[in-house]
């Protein structure tokens, strides 16, 4: 039987001496050898690039896309405590997602209609 090649380098890896906390990590059904793992990793970065909006000037953010990400935070973060095995990487950073989101919300609504408020642009 061929393994794969993901199982074929886990494999390997688990073959060093790794403390145990690394180990059950690497060996986790969430863990860095899945999907699981990455993708949240890499969803990192739109709540990164979101809370470095936090400089742009409120007139300039779109409440659209800020609804639209802090929609996707709130569900996300939901749906990652219901999935086997809970996936606390996807539930965290689709928590600050949506507190991020949920913040430009408010400082675009603090920015009165005729200067590009809320729904201005």
């Amino acid at each position: 039987m061929s393994l794969g090649i993901v199982q074929a380098i886990q494999n390997v890896v688990l073959t060093l001496p790794w403390p145990s906390g690394v180990r059950s990590l690497l060996v986790h059904p969430a863990g860095p050898f899945t999907i699981f793992f990455w993708a949240p990793t890499f969803k990192w970065m739109i709540t990164i690039a979101n809370i470095g909006d936090f400089s742009k000037p409120a007139e300039n953010i779109s409440a659209n896309q800020q609804i639209a990400i802090s929609a996707t935070g709130i569900i996300w973060a939901r749906y990652a405590t219901q999935i086997n095995p809970v996936n606390y990487n996807l539930m965290i950073v689709n928590m600050f997602m949506g507190l991020s989101g949920l913040y430009q919300l408010y400082r675009k609504s603090q920015v009165p209609k005729e200067k590009g408020g809320f729904w201005g642009k």
